[in-house]
């Protein structure tokens, strides 16, 4: 291609830059901009071509003027400008946040013609980011504990036990149903005790085989069996000074447990095919979602491994034994899904919530949080309803009352404010909607407030 035909088709190939491409003289006119620039300011080409480049209202324009009124722009004096974050003023009066990039033009003989400056609209990230932070602010300290989200009376048992137990050195062992959050009771020990600073290693015991797993665990030498090419060292040694999870723990081979017993007893391991003993200081965090006694009953759980690893026992309650808990859930799950998808969805109806309050959430709150991916795909209005929701929860009606959510003693202070909400939600009929209006918060405050005073998400909402 020859330099004229390059030059006849330059302005095709910068009109399908995604990038605002602006070029101006050295007096600050505009002489040229691409269609990427016209639909970020919202100006049609008319209207710009021929203005000054003030008329954009560029907040670092108007920095540099204040600090040097012998020119009106740096990018003229430094010859270019990298990553410049300023605000550009759009037609309609919006401020459009940029990342800029520009330099100078000169002609064949170093003279200054001109400048050009590539423009990127980072708006909605910037936004997005600011979603983040205030979805940070409202999922506070108070409704959150290390990932851990409720308020409820059974959580903050929990709460207070991790609190408690993160300052000893004893195996713990976490109790709980598939889908309550084992795992993060995990983490939330580590990262309170002062073994935070070292590794935190998991180990899944159901998913290897025997041979595999104690392959894991202790490590191997070389030769140790075929395919041990080489020393390796098991999760044990990766997690010294740390702790080691060790998930489903109720799958382990008896063989196994055997060889755990003598860890937890002699602080020691052996590497598969070796007989040399390696001291270890690894603090030991367990979790089942069995019976563990009635396994020992049934002799297929070693008794002595039982009373050894259950030291300090949690028991974490499934979603049915806190109702309280399930609009923060939801709410949580929802800010989650709505940065991650970025749809258009501003909120969960009364309906809705309705019917996840009425629900008995047999696979607690991996269920819920399945349930919120559902209906993000489901959703095509602007707040999800009953009928977004898989069809097996919007069918089910519990078959008894739910239990009363249990709080703490109430301050003269709490005292007002639950009277407040359940004056709002008299006068509005138990709306949620109609009685944030009436106290001037958001719909999700009311929901936190309920959970936090006990006060039922049903058709007696307002009651006690």
């Amino acid at each position: 291609m020859l330099p004229d035909e390059i030059s006849e088709y330059w302005k095709t190939v910068v009109d399908t830059i995604q990038e605002g491409v602006m070029i101006v003289t050295p007096e600050g006119t505009i002489v040229s901009v691409n269609h990427a620039f016209l639909r970020m300011t919202g100006y049609d080409e008319k209207e710009l071509i021929g203005q000054l480049c003030s008329h954009l209202n560029c907040t670092s324009c108007h920095a540099v003027r204040k600090r040097e009124s012998h020119h009106w722009c740096r990018l003229f004096r430094d010859g270019f400008l990298t990553k410049q974050r300023c605000i550009l003023t759009g037609k309609d009066g919006n401020q459009i946040q940029i990342l800029k990039n520009a330099s100078v033009l000169r002609d064949s003989k170093g003279k200054i013609i001109g400048a050009v400056e590539t423009m990127t609209d980072i708006t909605e990230l910037l936004e997005r980011e600011t979603k983040i932070e205030a979805f940070k602010k409202e999922l506070s300290d108070r409704d959150t504990f290390h990932g851990l989200v409720g308020i409820s009376a059974p959580m903050q048992k929990v709460y207070n036990l991790i609190n408690n137990a993160a300052d000893s050195d004893a195996p713990i062992i976490i109790y709980g149903e598939s889908g309550t959050g084992k795992e993060l009771v995990a983490q939330a020990v580590h990262e309170i005790s002062s073994r935070r600073n070292f590794p935190y290693v998991k180990v899944n015991c159901a998913a290897l085989n025997e041979s595999l797993l104690e392959s894991e665990l202790f490590g191997h030498v070389k030769g140790a069996f075929t395919n041990a090419i080489h020393d390796r060292k098991g999760r044990f040694e990766a997690a010294e000074k740390g702790c080691i999870f060790l998930d489903e723990i109720g799958d382990l081979p008896l063989a196994t447990q055997v060889k755990l017993l003598r860890v937890l007893e002699e602080k020691v391991i052996e590497r598969v095919g070796d007989n040399q003993s390696v001291p270890i200081n690894v603090r030991i965090i367990s979790a089942t979602n069995k019976d563990l006694m009635k396994m020992v009953r049934e002799e297929t759980f070693r008794e002595d491994f039982f009373y050894r690893i259950n030291v300090i026992p949690i028991h974490i309650p499934p979603v049915r034994e806190r109702y309280g808990d399930i609009p923060l859930l939801a709410e949580s799950f929802f800010r989650h899904l709505l940065l991650k998808t970025e749809k258009k969805i501003k909120g969960i109806s009364s309906g809705a919530m309705d019917v996840l309050m009425q629900y008995d959430w047999p696979g607690n709150v991996r269920e819920l949080r399945s349930t919120f991916e559902y209906a993000f795909v489901t959703c095509q209005g602007e707040s999800i309803r009953p009928e977004d929701l898989p069809v097996v929860i919007q069918n089910h009606h519990h078959t008894s009352v739910p239990p009363p959510v249990s709080v703490p003693p109430l301050s003269d202070k709490k005292k007002r404010q639950k009277q407040e909400l359940l004056d709002a939600l008299s006068a509005a009929g138990g709306n949620q909607l109609q009685a944030a209006e009436i106290l001037g918060v958001s719909r999700v405050t009311i929901w936190n407030r309920m959970n936090r005073f006990g006060i039922r998400s049903d058709k007696r909402i307002w009651q006690e």
